[in-house]
């Protein structure tokens, strides 16, 4: 496999300048579908780097598509960039301790400033590889805005963005080196508005129609229906707003963010289904008018064993990584802030010979097609893995048990330790296109898996028609 240690030297030949860019993303935490600053970073780096940079794609601002080089296979690379609200935090802080400066109140408590600049990485690294040795092939990196609680890649494989790729290649920053072996649930995600009708509470009751009320008994219909839901499933609820301050006013507006989860789409189309007729229940017992407006919906991924067995023979390849004393210090020093039930929430997604918590496990984990373990998260990469055969890889970026969406992500996500995974991971995916282009009987093996697994049936977007993104639905409406 000569191939993996050219491309080592590829990246490490630009990774000063891919280490900056995750940085300046990092300080920029932009939340979903606001990436406006990040995106065009990406966008004119890579445009810069010889890319066909194509902007605004799928009704999206913040999302766009650059190319480089022609026929041969086509590979694609999913960056992501978003934040999280809520986790602004001090660089290398030991305690929890927002950003001092106040610029944001958002974190990047998953690490996609990682996980775009490791993806962007790699596609130029395999642009470059295929140029210097003459090998026909098209490189693809996907500038995919708002996953974190969204859909941005559901919106954008409606749009048909994916459909003529070969393989599709993305990766996550984590605790620990190996192939995606997680099953993910899809969801479906939608506002529930209750409008009733204002009265003074005291003086004529009678006359009301209580919001709120309407609010609370739905959320008591869904709690029953907890028992009768698949094993997996999940519901969740926030308030986004609970009829106002005033007692002795009764609430004329009452608004709910429900999330659904379920194995399958079709699993979480009918279990959202019966929450919409709890939530009409709700409204009729109430006297109120109910309004649901659709936000996002994704896929469960579709795991590619053919495609996952190259990305994990690249990887074992690379072998890893080093560490210095002044990173092992660092995630010790973490660690001493992380609660018990993380580091086994770490060890129940990776090997059980790690329950003995080393502060960086650096060593690529075994990989085997049955090991893949349900998980009751979602991501929007489910709809490409549906659309396309798809692989993904981990990296350790931070210390062992570092629970994701936390302070400790936040504060270990400009860490040298974050960017030797970031570059691991940009490595082991360039490699893997590279494998993959070379064997071209690899790439049909892996489509006849995805057919086989869809059960021969096409793509259905999880998102109906009429629902746009949130910016392109704003205009339209202003």
């Amino acid at each position: 496999m000569e191939h993996v240690a050219r491309v080592k030297d590829l990246v490490e030949a630009k990774q000063e300048r891919y280490i900056e860019l995750a940085n300046e993303i990092w300080a920029l935490a932009e939340m979903r579908y606001s990436e406006h600053r990040s995106a065009e970073l990406h966008a004119s780096m890579i445009e810069d780097a010889g890319f066909r940079v194509t902007r605004g794609v799928a009704g999206m601002p913040t999302a766009f598509v650059a190319e480089a080089g022609s026929g041969g296979p086509v590979i694609g690379f999913l960056g992501e960039y978003d934040a999280l609200a809520g986790l602004s935090q001090e660089s290398g802080a030991l305690v929890c301790r927002p950003a001092a400066d106040g610029a944001t109140t958002n974190g990047h408590g998953c690490g996609h400033h990682l996980l775009g600049t490791g993806a962007h990485l790699a596609a130029v690294a395999a642009r470059d590889y295929f140029a210097a040795n003459g090998i026909e092939a098209t490189v693809r990196f996907y500038g995919c805005p708002a996953e974190e609680a969204a859909a941005g890649k559901t919106f954008m494989a409606r749009a048909g963005l994916f459909d003529d790729l070969d393989a599709a290649l993305s990766w996550h920053p984590s605790v620990a080196n190996s192939v995606f072996m997680n099953a993910t649930l899809a969801n479906v995600q939608a506002y529930f508005r209750f409008h009733g009708k204002a009265a003074h509470a005291a003086l004529a009751p009678h006359l009301g129609r209580s919001a709120l009320d309407a609010a609370e008994l739905m959320n008591v219909g869904v709690n029953y229906l907890r028992e009768h839901m698949p094993d997996q499933a999940r519901v969740h609820f926030a308030y986004i707003n609970s009829g106002g301050i005033s007692t002795n006013v009764v609430p004329v507006f009452a608004e709910l963010l429900y999330t659904v989860r379920a194995p399958r789409s079709e699993d979480a189309r009918e279990l959202f289904e019966r929450v919409k007729r709890i939530a009409a229940g709700a409204a009729l017992m109430t006297g109120t008018r109910l309004e649901i407006v659709f936000d996002k919906a994704c896929s469960n991924v579709l795991h590619n064993d053919t495609l996952d067995a190259v990305l994990d023979r690249n990887m074992r390849a690379l072998g890893g990584f080093d560490v210095s004393d002044d990173d092992v210090e660092l995630a010790r020093q973490i660690q001493q802030t992380i609660a018990p039930d993380d580091f086994e929430n770490s060890s129940r997604h990776f090997a059980a010979a790690l329950r003995d918590p080393r502060p960086i496990v650096t060593e690529v984990q075994p990989y085997r097609a049955d090991m893949v373990r349900p998980v009751t998260g979602s991501t929007d990469v489910g709809d490409v893995t549906w659309v396309v055969p798809t692989t993904q890889c981990l990296t350790a970026c931070f210390a062992w048990g570092t629970g994701f969406h936390s302070w400790q992500m936040v504060s270990q996500g400009k860490a040298t330790l974050a960017h030797r995974g970031m570059l691991m991971a940009a490595q082991t995916l360039a490699a893997t296109a590279i494998d993959l282009v070379r064997r071209p009987e690899v790439l049909s093996e892996a489509k006849a898996e995805l057919h086989e697994k869809r059960g021969r049936q096409p793509y259905l977007c999880p998102i109906p028609p009429e629902v746009l993104p949130p910016p392109a639905r704003t205009q339209t409406s202003s």
